[in-house]
C-alpha cells in the first residue's frame, strides 16, 4: 500500500452502487410489508443485523471488538497504530416504523469508505474504525443513545445493563441471548476524531436544493413531565365559571408551547407528543391531564428563557383555570457545537467534490453528540424525502447517499494524514 500523504489525488470515489446494495440487503432484514425496516435493539433481528455487519467489516480487513453493552468498534489498522483512531459509526437498530436509512447510513457508508481505500491501495497513518452503537433509538430500552453514552461515562455500566423493556428482560438478558455481551474495554481517548454522515430527517436540504448539510452542531433539549390537576365533574348541572377543568388548562399550555418555540425562532423546538386525558368521559369534566413537553434550542441561554416562560404562563393559567399545574423535568440534553476543524474538514470536502453545500443545526439527537464530549466530532447530513423519518416511507436518492459518502471519505482521509 502507498502511504495517504503521498495520495493526495482529489479524484478518488466511493462506490455508489456498492454502498446502495449494501443498505438493501441491510433492509431486508426487518423488512416491513410497507417498505420499511422493524429491527428493534437487541432482538435477534438486531442479531442478525449485527452479524452482516460483522461480515462486511470483516470483508475490509477490519479487527473487530466488542465491549459491556454491545457496542461494535471495527478497526483498519494504519501506518502508526498509536495515534488516535479517526471514527465513524451510527446505529442499526430502527423504530417499530423505521425506515431504511435513520443510523443504517452511517453505518455502512462508514464501511464503503474503507472498501474505498482498499480498492486504492491507500493505507492512512491513523487507523481508522467504524462504529455501530446499541439502541440508539430507545424503543425497546431506555435511555436512547444508550451505547454512546455509556461509553463516555455519561451512564453507568451496571445500570444500564438492569434496565428493562416492556417484557422484563434486561439489557444484560438480550445481549447474551443474541451473543453480543462483550467483553473489550474500549478507552474513548484512543479516539481523535468522530464523523457521523446521517440523513437529515427533517425537510431543510431538499427544500434549498442543497446536497450537503455541514453540520455544525446539535440543538440542546429539556423534556418535561407536566401534570394539571383539576376536579371531575358532571358536565351538565356544573355551571361553567364554576369549573376546574384540567384538559381546558392543558389545552391553553399547549398553545403556549408552540408560542413560546414561535418567539425564538428559528433555532428553537417546542413539541407536545403526548397526552393523557382522565377520566376521558364523554360527560365528564376531565379533572387529570398528563403530557409531555419537548424543549430544544440552539444555546442553554435560550433553553433556559423558553423554560422560565413555560412556568410563568403555567402559573397564570393554574389561577385563571383553578388548577394545579406540576412541571417536572426528565431529560436534559445540553446544545452541542461540533469541533471547528472537523466541520472545516467536512465543508472542504463538500467543495473539493463540487458539491452544493450549507450550514445546518442538528434538531434531532445523534450519538456525535456524545462522542464530541470525549473527541472532535463533526457530522454530514444528505437530504431525505419530504424530510420524512422515523417512517416507514423515509426514502432518500441514491445520488446523495452517495454524495455525502464520498464526503465522508475526504473527511477522514483528511483526518487520517495528520
Amino acid at each position: 500500500m502507498s502511504a495517504v500523504a503521498q495520495n493526495s489525488s482529489t479524484t478518488l470515489r466511493v462506490n455508489g452502487k456498492r454502498l446502495w446494495d449494501s443498505l438493501m440487503k441491510l433492509a431486508q432484514i426487518g423488512a416491513t410489508p410497507k417498505g420499511g425496516v422493524c429491527r428493534l435493539a437487541l432482538t435477534d433481528l438486531d442479531r442478525q443485523g449485527r452479524d452482516f455487519f460483522v461480515a462486511q467489516a470483516k470483508a475490509a480487513g477490519c479487527t473487530v471488538r466488542i465491549d459491556a453493552i454491545g457496542n461494535i468498534f471495527a478497526r483498519r489498522a494504519g501506518r502508526n497504530n498509536a495515534l488516535p483512531a479517526v471514527s465513524t459509526g451510527s446505529h442499526i437498530d430502527t423504530q417499530p416504523t423505521g425506515g431504511k436509512f435513520d443510523g443504517n447510513y452511517g453505518v455502512l457508508a462508514g464501511i464503503e469508505v474503507l472498501h474505498t481505500l482498499n480498492d486504492a491501495g491507500i493505507e492512512t497513518e491513523s487507523p481508522l474504525e467504524v462504529i455501530v452503537w446499541t439502541n440508539e433509538e430507545g424503543s425497546r430500552f431506555v435511555p436512547v443513545m444508550m451505547g454512546s453514552g455509556a461509553f463516555i461515562g455519561e451512564f453507568k455500566t451496571a445500570e444500564i445493563l438492569g434496565q428493562k423493556d416492556k417484557n422484563g428482560i434486561t439489557v444484560g438478558e438480550a445481549l447474551n441471548a443474541i451473543g453480543y455481551a462483550g467483553k473489550d474495554v474500549i478507552d474513548p481517548k484512543t479516539f481523535g476524531a468522530y464523523f457521523e454522515a446521517h440523513i437529515e430527517q427533517g425537510p431543510v436540504l431538499e427544500a434549498n436544493d442543497i446536497t450537503i448539510g455541514v453540520v455544525t452542531g446539535a440543538l440542546g433539549q429539556r423534556w418535561f413531565d407536566v401534570v394539571v390537576t383539576g376536579s371531575e365533574a358532571h358536565a351538565g348541572p356544573t355551571p361553567m365559571a364554576l369549573r376546574q377543568d384540567a384538559l381546558l388548562a392543558a389545552s391553553r399550555m399547549i398553545q403556549a408551547v408552540n408560542s413560546i418555540a414561535l418567539d425564538h425562532a428559528p433555532n428553537a423546538r417546542g413539541t407536545v407528543g403526548m397526552l393523557d386525558n382522565y377520566p376521558n368521559s364523554r360527560n365528564v369534566i376531565p379533572g387529570t391531564v398528563k403530557f409531555s413537553v419537548d424543549f430544544r434550542a440552539d444555546t442553554d441561554a435560550t433553553l433556559t428563557k423558553m423554560v422560565e416562560e413555560l412556568h410563568s404562563q403555567a402559573n397564570t393559567i393554574a389561577t385563571q383555570g383553578k388548577v394545579s399545574v406540576d412541571i417536572k423535568q426528565v431529560v436534559y440534553f445540553p446544545p452541542q457545537a461540533f469541533a471547528t476543524e472537523l466541520v472545516g474538514a467536512v465543508r472542504s470536502g463538500a467543495k473539493t467534490i463540487g458539491l452544493s453545500e450549507m450550514d445546518v443545526v442538528s434538531g434531532a439527537g445523534h450519538d456525535a453528540v456524545y462522542m464530541a464530549r470525549v473527541a472532535p466530532t463533526a457530522m454530514i447530513f444528505v437530504p431525505c424525502k419530504d424530510g420524512i423519518s422515523h417512517n416507514e416511507i423515509e426514502d432518500a436518492r441514491p445520488e446523495h447517499l452517495e454524495a455525502g459518502c464520498n464526503v465522508l471519505l475526504h473527511a477522514m482521509l483528511d483526518r487520517a494524514r495528520h
